[in-house]
């Protein structure tokens, strides 16, 4: 057998085998540091909880839950910096701009994972370099109370939402506290200028923090519309409550929501263990049960969702992300006094 052929007869024969025993090694790594902390927005609770359950129950690692909105994860990210110590070692964020400041501040481990290249194409080499990675997608899209509004009276376009048929009966989060509000705010802002919000602000919105209170504010009945998020409103649809979704004609807004692993973290290895589980089947599998989009492309959709490919949809860059969702917050803030 020539040189060549021998080798990559070897490379053919061990390779998988070097990669498998790579994994065993962090995998015995990671359970000697026993727990992984982790910060996120990408989830409801009940999906986090069930994310970090699964995970111990796979690899026998305790998983520290730290569910809120994404302005105040960041907050809380950049405070234990601040203080010289790094509480979180797993952030997930719903804001592109967060994990590109911290790239840029060096705050990130660069780390690569293996089960990255299982993922769907779409999800795949959001940073080049290595040091965030796609662990969430969703959409921000129109939603409403069934119950209240009729499917061929429901808004089926964003500007519907500036109808004064509507003033009193809006549910929107706000952008100061949700990254999937914020990039919402800044795709408005991009499609239609911020005379969009000026309009919208005369149908006087209720406004909360997460986008998942427009659930909770459809669900009581104290709105009809929204601009929701479709994986919570759909969980909700799906425990019997009266709510529908609508991908809106003028875009719905994709949500790319990253992950990163903090620098100078705690549990390094049970960080870089919990990432390359966010691209596990098991991990996908949970996504779909709370009717999150599932990184692993053979896991499908839950029920009443469209696959990416099929959703005429718009999603700002990085870098208009980063720059653009600080200054929607203040226009914003200038806008509705909140």
């Amino acid at each position: 057998m020539k040189k060549w052929a021998l080798a990559v007869a070897v490379a053919v024969a061990f390779g998988p085998i070097a990669a498998r025993a790579d994994m065993k090694a962090l995998e015995d790594a990671a359970k000697k540091e026993g727990e992984v902390t982790w910060y996120t927005s990408h989830y409801t609770s009940e999906a986090a909880e069930e994310l970090g359950a699964t995970f111990t129950k796979l690899y026998g690692i305790k998983v520290n839950v730290f569910r809120t909105t994404a302005q105040v994860a960041y907050q809380r990210a950049t405070q234990d910096f601040k203080a010289g110590q790094t509480e979180c070692d797993v952030f997930s964020t719903t804001d592109i701009g967060h994990v590109l400041r911290f790239k840029a501040e060096g705050k990130l481990v660069k780390y690569l994972p293996e089960n990255e290249a299982k993922a769907a194409k779409a999800f795949q080499n959001l940073d080049p370099d290595g040091y965030f990675h796609t662990t969430s997608a969703g959409f921000v899209v129109l939603t409403y109370n069934s119950s209240k509004v009729k499917p061929e009276d429901a808004p089926k376009k964003w500007t519907d939402l500036l109808d004064p048929k509507w003033k009193g009966k809006i549910s929107t989060g706000h952008p100061g506290f949700s990254g999937y509000v914020g990039t919402w705010v800044l795709s408005m802002k991009l499609k239609y200028g911020w005379d969009y919000f000026k309009k919208l602000e005369k149908n006087k919105p209720q406004i909360g923090r997460s986008i998942n209170d427009t659930v909770t504010a459809l669900n009581a009945g104290e709105r009809q519309v929204a601009a929701g998020a479709d994986g919570s409103t759909l969980f909700s649809a799906n425990r019997g409550n009266p709510l529908s979704i609508v991908y809106p004609e003028d875009d719905a807004i994709l949500i790319i929501a990253p992950t990163g692993i903090l620098k100078g973290s705690k549990h390094p290895n049970a960080a870089k263990l919990f990432m390359e589980y966010l691209y596990s089947v098991e991990a996908s599998e949970i996504d779909v049960k709370h009717f999150t989009v599932p990184m692993r492309p053979e896991v499908h959709v839950a029920k009443g969702e469209k696959p990416v490919d099929e959703v005429k949809h718009f999603h700002p860059t990085n870098e208009q992300i980063d720059k653009g969702i600080p200054e929607a917050i203040e226009d914003w803030r200038d806008t509705f006094g909140n």
